[in-house]
């Protein structure tokens, strides 16, 4: 438990930030969700367009270092192969 003045106020700017952070992966999750339903029901057109939309969220989510810019790269590369397979099917 945090005993200093500071240390009290630290805490609770964790507790706060921590709320802010997962509500935005959680958001990030969701952009993501939109593009592989429409992976999933094999529509390319949709599923390019939701891509588009995904892919300034993640990037942006990489830049505030809510995830990695490893994982936001990947991510982004993995459904892009997967969008593009589609447009061979």
């Amino acid at each position: 438990m945090a005993n200093s003045a500071g240390s009290k106020k630290r805490a609770r700017q964790a507790v706060k930030r921590r709320a802010h952070n997962s509500s935005l992966r959680s958001m990030v999750r969701t952009y993501l969700k939109k593009v592989v339903a429409q992976i999933d029901v094999k529509d390319f057109d949709q599923a390019s367009k939701a891509l588009a939309t995904a892919q300034p969220v993640v990037d942006g989510m990489a830049r505030k270092g809510i995830i990695s810019k490893n994982k936001a790269s990947r991510t982004i590369s993995r459904l892009n192969a997967r969008v593009m397979a589609l447009k061979t099917a």
